[in-house]
């Protein structure tokens, strides 16, 4: 797990130097396009299935995460690394936040106040996070980052149903990956930088970026099928701290007090949902794939 948090991190890096030379549209359709290939590969090699019974419940899983993804990538080229991670990690305390909505519309007599405060903690260390970012004229990027964290935790849960349904995490994945080549190539034919030519250091980095993100969800998915869910789910907020140590090494990122008590307001609030969530939640429905 402590591994594929570094990859993930690594690959923030590579989208955030990718950013230079594509468009957002562009780092995800190559993303998707080196984790289709590659599974579409494994799945020959090793005689697996790709045929699915639930096509329905792929496409709004691949909807919800590769739009998270599209966002977190906007985010990821202007926003400091450690705060466009952070917001990401939001999805735990978004989370929480559908549990407590879900139990008011089911018409529950009481919510547990745990989640609540996880959920306003959260909150709070985003509003001090997002401080910086709101005085540099960072809004939209900023509200990208927020939003990629919301439909992170809608992925989630759609993850977790099609878990419940028998499909296997490399299918997951692998329709994920292929929904990122379709709508990654949509958008840039549409957007108003469309596609841009390829140079020498921009082709490697997309390639980094579609290899780190790929071993980095391999590698998740056998922790969390070999480990336990609460140590890997806790393991994961390291990417926070490999991606504030590359934002300071590379990319001369300093951050304020305040955002480092926002940082870790969500960290704490993400590990209490996460905790009270994994006490009311059977051990099969606990293990998810990261969108990024």
């Amino acid at each position: 797990m402590v591994l594929a948090t570094l990859l993930f991190a690594t690959m923030g890096v590579c989208v955030k130097l990718a950013s230079v030379y594509y468009g957002a549209g562009e780092i995800v359709m190559y993303r998707g396009l080196v984790g289709t290939l590659f599974l579409f590969a494994l799945s020959r090699a090793k005689g697996l299935s790709l045929k699915t019974s639930v096509p329905a419940m792929h496409f709004w899983r691949s909807l919800s995460g590769v739009i998270a993804l599209s966002l977190w990538f906007f985010a990821i080229s202007k926003l400091p690394l450690a705060t466009a991670m952070t917001l990401n990690y939001m999805s735990s305390v978004w989370m929480a936040l559908f549990l407590i909505g879900g139990a008011v519309l089911m018409g529950a007599a009481k919510v547990d106040p745990r989640l609540i405060v996880t959920v306003l903690l959260g909150f709070v260390g985003v509003g001090l996070v997002l401080q910086p970012a709101m005085e540099d004229q960072q809004v939209w990027h900023a509200l990208a980052g927020l939003a990629s964290g919301m439909l992170s935790a809608m992925a989630y849960l759609q993850v977790t149903s099609l878990g419940r349904a028998g499909e296997p995490e490399f299918r997951i994945v692998f329709y994920f990956s292929m929904g990122g080549v379709v709508a990654g190539a949509l958008t840039t034919i549409v957007s108003h930088g469309g596609w841009h030519g390829h140079t020498w250091t921009g082709a490697a980095l997309l390639l980094a970026v579609g290899v780190l993100a790929t071993g980095a969800q391999l590698l998740m998915t056998r922790a969390y099928g070999t480990g336990k869910p609460l140590v890997n789910a806790s393991l994961q907020y390291l990417g926070i701290v490999f991606s504030a140590l590359y934002g300071v090494l590379i990319f001369g990122d300093l951050l304020g007090l305040l955002s480092w008590i926002g940082i870790a307001l969500i960290v704490v609030a993400g590990l209490g949902a996460t905790l009270l969530r994994a006490r009311n939640t059977p051990k099969d429905a606990q293990h998810s794939v990261q969108e990024s």
